[in-house]
């Protein structure tokens, strides 16, 4: 097994920083419970969602005994637009425009997790990928359309535009290679971003990405298979 070398980004919990950059083969690291600890992902859209697909890896040992955000994506509006979410004993919850549907999973606390989750309006249809392998399709939110100013938070669920967390849903873990589409990847394209493409995001770029969050301090360490399907 090929031993990679991985940069993490540490919350520290006493003020924030921003800016634009490349975090290939970066994550960021959520170390404990907290109701202030967060990223806020920033991106500017033109146009309202009628589609969209979200990919992204996370590692926690919490699924066991927490259930936990791994995607939160507000607006002044509606809070759960998009959300992505760990229900402890159940599985994950994908919600859209306030209304959710769940996708049974078994609980994996022994290796990150690489989740595509991707909705459609015309069809209303939502789908889940869970490493690289797809879940039964859902109907979810047929005609709805989602709004452009956004609150895009990793590490909290929103229950009120850019605020209104509770430390009994945060994550507590590592997250990293968070790409957002204004369009459904197909099974051929989620496939390819499994196996570490990129295939241009338009609307979130982990590898050219805006983001505030609470100071951060790198470091780095060798790890065997994080966030990487090389073998």
């Amino acid at each position: 097994m090929e031993r990679l070398l991985w940069c993490f980004l540490v919350l520290i919990s006493f003020s924030s920083v921003s800016g634009q950059t490349d975090l290939h083969k970066k994550a960021f690291v959520f170390p404990k419970e907290t109701e202030n600890s967060y990223v806020s992902l920033k991106t500017q859209l033109r146009t309202p969602l009628k589609a969209f697909t979200v990919c992204l890896y996370f590692y926690t040992e919490l699924a066991r005994t927490h259930s936990y955000s791994i995607f939160s994506y507000a607006t002044k509006q509606q809070p759960n637009e998009i959300l992505i979410f760990w229900s402890k004993g159940k599985g994950y919850i994908f919600g859209v425009h306030g209304k959710q549907v769940l996708f049974q999973s078994p609980e994996n606390t022994q290796a990150p997790t690489h989740i595509c989750a991707s909705w459609e309006s015309t069809s209303g249809i939502a789908e889940l990928w869970v490493n690289g392998k797809p879940r039964m399709r859902k109907s979810l939110e047929k005609g709805a359309i989602l709004g452009t100013e956004a609150s895009i938070i990793l590490g909290q669920e929103q229950d009120a535009f850019a605020g209104g967390f509770d430390r009994n849903q945060c994550l507590v873990g590592d997250i990293g290679d968070v790409n957002m589409w204004d369009f459904v990847l197909s099974p051929e394209e989620i496939n390819a971003v499994y196996l570490g493409s990129t295939l241009s995001p338009n609307v979130l770029n982990w590898q050219a990405l805006n983001y505030e969050a609470k100071v951060i301090s790198s470091f780095c360490g060798s790890f065997g298979k994080l966030f990487s399907n090389t073998i």
